[in-house]
């Protein structure tokens, strides 16, 4: 029982997006372009036809189908392609042969979506406290099995348990800490990233994955912090946000706090060398695993972006794979692109809040999926 439901809950956050932290405002000529794209209900083209195809040098991308196809049921119409995957060096010409490409749309017909990235933060800390400046992270309790049902059935009410100021007050009993945090900073922000790797004091590792959240809604607090004057627009990415809770401790908590949200974590045991695990139950792989909104998008789906890379600006196209999701990643034309750790990770990440668009790689012969096929359909 327990296993199950925290199958369910598995998610890598960032799942959830750095870009939530900043409220993921755009501006008005983003807005603008993206709601002049509409055109009639698209018609799939062949993937040799994708901007930028022919570029993408298609690294890591073969690692990331091989995951999925290693689960005991991959998730459809994987069983067959599994069985069909070729060596990398094959990889180019069989997407061309066995699969087209359907150009996805939001439900008011525009082709352009909001793009961000996430990555997985490394941290310091201890396994149990040792002194009063240090953040713990909470495995769930059985409450969260609960909330996580109700979320999972679209037509109910999510139920919610205590908020992040209650939770954070310690008061609450029965809350086991998993690790203690030494930054309580990263450890804000490794509530919306979902996992995380914490460096112990004898040298070791331990990897931490998200397990499930209070219910309560996610409140960007990059957004409060504009509306309180505290930062501009542009200055509400995840490295100014950092910047203005170490600068101001005095008001961290309280800002931190307005997100009620409250996420809990459990272990991961699995090698370092691998990334953290996303939804679909796989290691995640750098810049090419990205979440979606499984609502819309199946798992496992091998996809196409188009997009701007957050740090030379330049055209970013690739083949990527849906393997993730979050809560705060809604819509068809929406990805959350997985950039490994580090610190460049970590900057790509943190600026990556750009308009793209997606294409959905499909088996030509199969047609679209239904989910996709509602959005598609004329109007």
């Amino acid at each position: 029982m327990i296993g199950a439901w925290l199958r369910v809950l598995q998610c890598s956050a960032r799942a959830l997006g750095l870009s939530l932290i900043a409220g993921t405002v755009m501006t008005g000529a983003s807005l603008v372009r993206a709601a002049d794209r509409t055109t009639p209900a698209p018609q799939s083209v062949p993937v040799v036809q994708l901007p930028g195809w022919s570029q993408d040098r298609l690294d890591g991308l073969r690692q990331a189908l091989t995951r999925q196809c290693g689960l005991r049921s991959p998730p459809a119409p994987w069983p067959q392609l599994c069985r069909e995957l070729p060596p990398a060096a094959e990889l180019r010409s069989w997407i061309e042969q066995r699969f087209v490409a359907w150009p996805l749309a939001d439900d008011k017909g525009r082709y352009e979506g909001l793009i961000t990235g996430y990555h997985e933060p490394l941290l310091t800390g201890s396994r149990q406290r040792e002194h009063d400046r240090q953040t713990p992270l909470y495995a769930p309790p059985p409450e969260v099995a609960s909330i996580a049902q109700s979320a999972a059935n679209p037509s109910g009410r999510v139920r919610r348990w205590h908020t992040r100021a209650e939770i954070e007050s310690g008061q609450i009993d029965g809350l086991e800490p998993i690790a203690w945090v030494d930054d309580p900073v990263e450890a804000f922000f490794l509530h919306v990233q979902g996992s995380a790797r914490v460096q112990l004091r004898d040298g070791s590792w331990l990897r931490v994955g998200y397990a499930g959240h209070n219910g309560h809604t996610y409140r960007a607090i990059g957004r409060v912090l504009i509306e309180r004057g505290a930062l501009s627009r542009d200055e509400a990415t995840a490295p100014g946000i950092k910047a203005w809770l170490r600068a101001n401790p005095g008001q961290a908590i309280e800002v931190m706090q307005s997100n009620p949200r409250y996420v809990f974590f459990r272990r991961l045991e699995h090698s370092a060398a691998d990334g953290p695990f996303g939804s679909l139950g796989v290691p995640l792989t750098a810049g090419r695993s990205i979440a979606t909104d499984r609502s819309r998008i199946p798992h496992g789906t091998l996809m196409y972006l188009d997009g701007i890379d957050p740090l030379s600006r330049r055209p970013m196209r690739m083949a990527v794979v849906s393997q993730d999701t979050g809560g705060a990643i809604l819509g068809v034309v929406r990805a959350d692109v997985f950039w490994g750790a580090g610190d460049e990770a970590e900057k790509r990440a943190g600026l990556m809040r750009e308009m793209g668009r997606l294409w959905l790689l499909w088996p030509a012969d199969l047609g679209p999926p239904a989910v996709v096929t509602r959005t598609l359909a004329p109007r």
